[in-house]
């Protein structure tokens, strides 16, 4: 086929991305659809279906990739779990597709996803080796090793907002108590500061002193993490996305000087601290780039 194509899909809670992408990363086409209320996995797989067909009318695409927002098999097959989303549990995602859209399918994380589109276009596209957290609601991670994503034996690795920071801090969700997840979400701001982000971001920018403090302890508590994570997998480049980080500015002073403490230069040499490119779209990028992976290894 000549000029082939694959779609990104990237699945939220309120909207569902799809994107056409060539191999060599240009996207032809991009919309965005309401997720179906209730959230069933038979309405959001018929919705994505139906879609697809408006897509490519003219059956270019050779293979689908999917973000889900939870976690997926280690064969890129079933979605395990998807948060935000109803009555979501072991859904056979890839093969459903498969059979309404006859496309080869693969399917993976939302974060790990976006950790993939920023490698692949976005502020990791000069790195082979680099790690993302993604700093919102949650604190969400994605690792790329030789520029493919990298999710362990199971297929649950990468959750890196569930490292520990303080062993007898707050409880997680997770089981976890004092993850790096409650002290850097948009929750941990609002309990800490009763302010959103967005707000701390504007008062800051307008040289408030307590706001560019938070900042900077802010700072000091995502390098104290990061500090464990470059020691693992000394990355050459850690990306910074979500929401929080539209105020990276403020933060990432304190961040770069809490990793220099604590990291062995021999961990860190050229290591780069980057703010994350694709915004919105990484989900649906990255999507694209493993459907690209998938198709290449198994042809």
């Amino acid at each position: 086929m000549k000029n082939p194509e694959v779609i990104g899909i990237d699945i939220g809670g309120t909207g569902i991305k799809l994107g056409r992408f060539q191999k060599d990363g240009t996207c032809l086409e991009s919309l965005t659809i309401a997720t179906p209320s209730p959230s069933t996995p038979e309405a959001v797989i018929g919705a994505i279906a139906h879609t697809i067909d408006t897509i490519n009318p003219d059956k270019t695409a050779i293979a689908l990739g999917v973000g889900t927002p939870g976690p997926a098999d280690v064969e890129g097959k079933i979605a395990k779990v998807a948060i935000n989303l109803s009555g979501w549990h072991n859904v056979p995602l890839a093969e459903e597709l498969e059979s309404k859209t006859g496309l080869p399918t693969i399917i993976a994380n939302d974060a790990n996803c976006a950790g993939l589109g920023e490698s692949w276009l976005g502020a990791g596209r000069n790195y082979n080796n680099l790690i993302l957290l993604t700093l919102g609601t949650g604190v969400g991670g994605a690792v790329i090793l030789e520029g493919k994503l990298f999710t362990g034996h199971q297929g649950a690795a990468g959750e890196l907002g569930l490292i520990t920071l303080y062993p007898n801090g707050y409880p997680c969700n997770s089981g976890n108590q004092g993850s790096l997840e409650q002290y850097l979400s948009i929750g941990a701001i609002r309990r800490e500061t009763g302010k959103d982000p967005a707000e701390l971001g504007a008062l800051a920018t307008a040289g408030d002193s307590e706001a560019l403090e938070f900042w900077q302890d802010y700072g000091r508590l995502l390098g104290a993490g990061l500090a464990s994570l470059i020691y693992v997998l000394t990355p050459e480049a850690v990306i910074i996305g979500g929401g929080v980080s539209a105020s990276a500015e403020f933060f990432f002073p304190s961040t770069l000087q809490e990793m220099k403490q604590r990291v062995l230069e021999s961990s860190r040499i050229n290591l780069q601290l980057l703010q994350a490119e694709l915004g919105n779209n990484a989900g649906m990028v990255g999507a694209a780039k493993l459907a690209w992976q998938h198709w290449f290894s198994h042809p």
